[in-house]
């Protein structure tokens, strides 16, 4: 599971590409045992060649020196750290990879800004990088950037359906596990008891729309028979 501060730093970093004119995606797995790219953006240069940049986003001193892979294989290779992780590591870094640093907005400010920013930090650059070849062929690269996009957008997909992709037996399964942990002296926290009162208050609003349908056309019926009997 992604930390909260992970999920902040994705968010930033994705809209930092977008500034920057390029396309990003989270997660893109590589060919060849070459691991999987935290964030992988794409981005076609005026001159019409394409510019891979890959991230690798670290919050805690023991993430960083995990033996997971580092999948640095783009033209221009990033870590994306906190202030104070990169303040603790910054010479275990080597020379060629560039260093985003995350900082959060402060809320006290975002609680008072009139348009409150899209992001929950900023990034700014506190060394860049240097250009390398491609590690893995380009074809490998959009192949796979591609399918992680299609990815995201099934999931997008299936965020707008939302609970329509579920059968009405799973949706009960579903309710008969949350009655473990039902609580009978506040009902406000059972979802049961949600979905029930949610019902009959659409049921309630169903009726009377149709009992105020029957009463104007009872209305408008009179005012007929009245019309055609003067």
């Amino acid at each position: 599971m992604k930390t909260k501060l992970t999920l902040e730093m994705e968010q930033t970093l994705y809209y930092y590409c977008r500034e920057a004119g390029a396309t990003a995606v989270e997660e893109v797995t590589m060919p060849d045992d070459q691991g999987i790219v935290d964030t992988l953006s794409y981005q076609e240069l005026p001159d019409k060649s394409v510019e891979w940049r890959c991230y690798e986003l670290k919050v805690t001193k023991s993430d960083f020196h995990s033996h997971a892979k580092l999948s640095f294989v783009g033209h221009y290779n990033y870590f994306v750290l906190p202030l104070k992780l990169y303040q603790e590591i910054k010479d275990e870094i080597p020379a060629k990879i560039g260093v985003l640093l995350y900082r959060p907005f402060d809320a006290a400010l975002i609680a008072t800004a009139s348009e409150p920013p899209v992001t929950p930090g900023y990034l700014t650059v506190a060394r860049p990088p240097r250009h390398q070849a491609l590690q893995v062929p380009e074809s490998e690269l959009l192949t796979r950037f591609i399918a992680s996009q299609g990815r995201e957008v099934f999931k997008a997909k299936q965020m707008a359906t939302g609970l329509k992709q579920y059968s009405t037996e799973r949706l009960y399964e579903e309710l008969k596990k949350r009655h473990l942990h039902y609580d009978v002296y506040n009902p406000d926290h059972n979802f049961y008891d949600q979905f029930v009162a949610a019902t009959e208050e659409t049921a309630v609003t169903a009726l009377q729309s149709e009992l105020d349908a029957l009463a104007l056309e009872n209305v408008q019926l009179q005012q007929r028979l009245k019309g055609s009997s003067e």
